[in-house]
């Protein structure tokens, strides 16, 4: 545990942050096994709208990249348009 109160406070907000972080980044990976695991098409559809939502969320808070976003939705388009 740090001495300074500053990096005191740092601790206790980077514990905050880091939890936040995890909880969008579950949500994240949990609308895309929906959609990995969608019988049809159409299902794949509509649960597809909400994983872009969720990836573009989770990139507009800092918790994965530009890249990262880019990469999870062309995966997932792919993977619909193929079924």
């Amino acid at each position: 545990m740090p001495n300074i109160k500053s990096a005191k406070k740092r601790v206790l907000i980077t514990k905050k942050e880091t939890v936040l972080n995890n909880d969008v980044k579950a949500s994240m990976k949990t609308a895309i096994k929906k959609v990995e695991k969608a019988a049809t098409k159409e299902e794949a559809t509509k649960l597809l709208d909400e994983a872009i939502k969720r990836i573009d969320n989770a990139a507009s808070k800092g918790v994965i990249k530009a890249n990262t976003r880019d990469r999870y939705k062309t995966r997932l388009n792919k993977l619909v348009s193929s079924k």
